[in-house]
């Protein structure tokens, strides 16, 4: 990537105290005479509360090949050796595999299908293209948590992508309980910034994949959040698809139950906003984790 000049840090955070920060960018980019993918209510909430959920936007045998697809991948040696899956910290059960739009052509097309682009092109109202996919097993009996955090934080913090111009896109491939951990979201909390304390650690990342311990907000800020805007769970059906901004704080629980909870993970980063240099003291993350060169925008594929 071309050598940019390093912006202002509009959203500091780990410089040594928690802090609330005003959001400087809007939630939905596009121009209100612009006709949206979807209904103009579900555009009118996601600016609300900062997510949106699409039920059943796959069909059934759409979602029986992205599971055979997670299968391969799963049962996979070379993959799980590649130095892009990251597993569970004591089971060592796979936990996430990252850079499936690059090394799986199934969710290569899967990212490009015009029915995700689209509205991620709409919203952010800008050509698009994959800062990070993954896929999350959260397998049965042993998954483990994901800490409540803001993406955003840590792609601002340790990526330098500069604004709030960036959303992601989970499609569920099983069954979302409530009781197999399922995402959580505090609506409305896209709206402010949540500085973290504390500062980032050397290669930071070899230990957040597996449980995030800074980037994180304090308790107090999640009272004053959860007091304000509740707790939501997104709870759907194979084949759905849980849209949500990059600045809002979710997380989810850990997974004691027998039915694993799986989907597959595109975040989708305006080009306008291709990240610079990370806004701390510690070189980028991988190329896998973070998507910085040769970046080409998304051709749209239908699906």
């Amino acid at each position: 990537m071309p050598s940019q000049e390093q912006p202002t840090d509009l959203y500091p955070s780990r410089q040594g105290q928690e802090r609330w920060v005003e959001r400087q960018d809007p939630t939905v980019y596009a121009p209100k005479d612009k006709v949206a993918p979807v209904s103009e209510q579900q555009i009118r909430e996601y600016a609300e509360n900062g997510f949106m959920v699409l039920e059943g936007l796959f069909s059934d045998t759409e979602v029986q090949a992205f599971q055979q697809e997670l299968k391969r991948l799963l049962s996979d040696d070379a993959v799980k050796e590649s130095g892009e899956t990251i597993t569970e910290p004591e089971s060592g059960d796979v936990r996430s595999i990252f850079r499936v739009h690059k090394n799986s052509p199934a969710f290569s097309t899967l990212a490009a299908d015009k029915r995700l682009a689209d509205l991620a092109r709409y919203i952010l109202n800008d050509d698009v293209y994959i800062h990070q996919s993954r896929l999350n097993y959260k397998p049965g009996f042993r998954g483990k948590e994901f800490y409540w955090h803001s993406d955003f934080e840590t792609w601002h913090v340790e990526d330098g992508m500069p604004r709030m111009r960036a959303l992601s896109m989970s499609i569920t491939l099983t069954e979302n309980f409530e009781h197999n951990g399922p995402l959580m979201l505090i609506p409305g909390s896209h709206r402010q910034y949540a500085a973290c304390a504390g500062e980032t650690p050397d290669n930071h990342f070899q230990a957040s994949l597996k449980k995030q311990e800074y980037g994180v907000p304090s308790d107090t800020q999640l009272e004053d959040m959860v007091k304000s805007g509740g707790i939501v769970t997104a709870k759907c059906k194979p084949g759905s698809v849980i849209i949500f901004d990059c600045n809002i704080m979710h997380g989810s629980n850990g997974n004691i139950t027998p039915e694993p909870r799986s989907n597959v993970f595109f975040v989708y980063n305006a080009v306008s906003n291709q990240v610079v240099a990370p806004f701390c003291e510690q070189p980028p993350r991988p190329e896998y984790i973070c998507s910085r060169e040769q970046i080409k925008p998304l051709a749209p594929i239908i699906g």
